[in-house]
């Protein structure tokens, strides 16, 4: 992995800025200006309903459901709106499956355009400069970087997300997981596998 990717940074200590950010909200709250309350339900929002869990439940169905995988595909913006997740970042959608021949890859090398409805708020490293060059010039040693190794047979598609089209990887469902139900199958699912810089495991 190089060193200068942000990946290394997914699992890493809370940083100086997060670490200012809680200092600050808790003094906001002993002041009286911001309702506890309140604060708790925007996190809860961001990090799980308007996050990747719902993203999760939209791969799951498909997964389970070829009439909804059908629909997912041909209008991805009706289909997802279907299970309840729309809203700002979201209104124009386009899901694109991977396949054993196919890998597909988002990056917006503009500025940092992302389904916020089924995926919540942007991980640092997609926003970062390094990713959004060289996800399109080299997106394989980018895969690698992310650990993720694909046969060289593989033909990898990057999409540019835009203010017009925001898209999601519908990534490949797992060997050994036929007597699994959506629910299940949601919990497998991560953030990165639904950007294609991961791929969905069951170890």
């Amino acid at each position: 992995m190089t060193e200068n990717h942000p990946h290394h940074h997914h699992d890493a200590p809370i940083s100086d800025i997060e670490a200012r950010v809680k200092r600050l909200e808790q003094l906001l709250v002993e002041k009286g200006l911001v309702d506890p309350a309140t604060m708790d339900e925007l996190v809860d929002t961001y990090e799980n309903r308007v996050g990747p869990r719902n993203g999760a439940r939209v791969v799951a169905r498909a997964w389970t459901d070829p009439d909804y995988k059908r629909r997912l595909l041909s209008d991805a913006t009706a289909a997802i709106m279907e299970m309840g997740y729309a809203g700002r970042q979201g209104e124009h959608m386009q899901v694109v499956e991977n396949t054993a021949e196919v890998h597909n890859m988002v990056v917006c090398t503009l500025c940092s355009c992302y389904p916020w409805p089924v995926l919540g708020l942007p991980p640092t490293w997609y926003k970062a400069s390094s990713y959004r060059a060289r996800a399109v010039k080299e997106p394989r040693a980018v895969l690698q970087d992310f650990g993720v190794e694909l046969d060289p047979q593989v033909r990898i598609e990057v999409w540019d997300s835009t203010a017009e089209v925001r898209y999601l990887v519908l990534p490949m469902r797992p060997e050994g997981t036929e007597d699994l139900d959506q629910d299940a199958l949601a919990k497998l699912v991560n953030r990165d596998a639904m950007i294609g810089t991961g791929l969905v495991v069951t170890t």
